[in-house]
């Protein structure tokens, strides 16, 4: 489905400086290509975090996965998304979505914000986009899209450069391979151009705590359900899984967690 080159992002949180310089500089030389951070009030703020991730490497991007449209303004979040992919010498990619339910929640407990509805919430997301397409002019920062329901896929087809579709940790293989070619229809002319991100949450068999928490699943289940979101087996049988997935799926990215980097790195060099 795509011959795009494989590229691999690390997803981590920072605890203090030197684990979070740490993982970025070992990132950076095992291969990956970008460091990725949420966007959550119960934690380090991203775009300090990623500036410094930045500027303690050479060639690693930093991104966020995924900035909640709801938190900022368009204006005050294209505003800083353009500054650290002008400093950082074009390595910021800045992920965007809605924002989900538990960071909207903290929002309204924390900030006293009170969440508009799903759709001018994704209207913020591309007033986000256009005012940092303004502020880069000549330049390009690299937009990733989380995109859930068929309005959200529209825009990302529209005026995404990366795509990560949400979707329930049991979506079969063949309907998720029916929402990258709509997504890819609907681009037209740009449709070559789009980098599908499929995040693993778990590499090899053994699932740490948060997962059930963030999944809402046990590993049995989601073995059983052949969950794209789990990858098992030694580095080759992984590595030829991803090379299926990218030729029957269309994901050439794939993001992993920071706890899985010492694992994942040699099917990261297999692959790259």
């Amino acid at each position: 489905m795509t011959d795009q080159p494989f590229k691999f992002s690390v997803i981590s949180e920072p605890k203090d400086a030197k684990q979070w310089l740490g993982v970025a500089r070992q990132a950076e030389d095992l291969g990956f290509t970008t460091l990725l951070m949420a966007d959550v009030l119960t934690a380090p703020a991203p775009f300090p975090a990623l500036a410094l991730a930045a500027g303690a490497t050479t060639t690693l991007r930093v991104g966020t996965w995924v900035l909640a449209g709801p938190l900022r303004l368009p204006r005050m979040a294209a505003w800083e998304s353009h500054t650290l992919s002008a400093l950082s010498g074009g390595r910021f990619d800045l992920g965007i979505g809605t924002g989900r339910p538990f960071v909207l929640e903290d929002a309204n407990k924390l900030l006293g914000l009170q969440a508009p509805p799903a759709k001018e919430r994704l209207a913020q997301v591309e007033k986000t986009i256009d005012e940092l397409r303004a502020l880069d002019g000549d330049a390009h920062t690299p937009v990733l899209i989380a995109a859930g329901g068929p309005k959200a896929r529209a825009l990302a087809a529209a005026k995404a450069d990366l795509v990560t579709l949400a979707a329930s940790p049991f979506t079969a293989r063949e309907e998720m391979a029916e929402r990258v070619a709509e997504v890819r229809k609907q681009a037209g002319d740009r449709a070559e151009q789009l980098e599908f991100v499929s995040p693993i949450y778990v590499i090899g068999d053994e699932a740490p705590p948060w997962v059930p928490r963030l999944l809402r699943t046990d590993m049995k289940t989601l073995i059983e359900h052949d969950s794209l979101n789990i990858l098992r087996g030694s580095p080759q049988e992984m590595a030829d899984e991803l090379r299926r997935r990218r030729e029957t799926l269309g994901f050439s990215s794939f993001t992993v967690n920071a706890v899985f980097i010492d694992k994942f790195a040699p099917v990261v060099e297999l692959l790259t």
